[in-house]
């Protein structure tokens, strides 16, 4: 068991770094901006899962692989940028949204469309695997007991803070949906701005 003390800190480093803008946080905010909350729950969701998956592949060693075989991470990097430039793309071609008229007329992306965003969102993001595999090592002590059972508790800590920040996100952007379908003008300059954050991150995957 992971002790109180080195719990408290572990959240404490996990706060700090989910506060840090990066694709996730455009992700989550885009969605729920521009489609509501319920797809910025199923965009948080798909993010929650590829975090799991991040924390059992590292604690398998898939991360120690990835650090010796660079065509590995480069491929599966260029791959995270791409996705992320594709998604940009998208959101630019996006027509202009009024949740009412939605709604109304069931149109919009499936919750499943946005959970899978969320999904390849983040796996792609082989920074995200490493990230796992230097932050957990760590805050587990040999000394206090078996070390898996240590990684699946911090694992599943460093899910749980990941996806209430997420829905944190996703509740106040749903607010800024309300004065966005108010605005229509406005809505161009949203999709513009997360167009363009998306594409920054996906540059700055790639090209790293």
């Amino acid at each position: 068991m992971v002790s109180s003390h080195v719990l408290g800190l572990f959240i404490g480093a996990l706060a700090v770094v989910y506060a840090l803008p990066g694709p996730d946080m455009a992700l989550v905010l885009q969605a729920s901006a521009g489609r509501g909350f319920r797809q910025g729950v199923a965009v948080a969701g798909g993010l929650a899962t590829a975090r799991a998956a991040h924390v059992t592949l590292s604690a398998l060693g898939v991360a120690a692989l990835l650090r010796s075989a660079p065509w590995l991470y480069n491929g599966v990097r260029i791959a995270g940028g791409l996705y992320l430039a594709y998604v940009a793309v998208q959101i630019l071609r996006a027509p202009a949204f009024g949740m009412e008229a939605r709604a109304r007329e069931g149109a919009g992306p499936s919750l499943s469309g946005a959970y899978a965003k969320g999904v390849l969102g983040n796996l792609l993001n082989p920074k995200a695997l490493l990230f796992c595999s230097v932050l957990l090592p760590q805050f587990v002590d040999p000394a206090a007991g078996a070390v898996w059972p240590q990684v699946m508790e911090l694992g599943v800590v460093l899910v749980v803070v990941g996806a209430a920040f997420d829905l944190t996100l996703a509740a106040g952007a749903t607010r800024l949906s309300r004065w966005l379908t108010r605005h229509p003008r406005m809505q161009q300059v949203q999709r513009w701005a997360f167009s363009a954050t998306l594409l920054a991150f996906a540059a700055r995957l790639s090209l790293d």
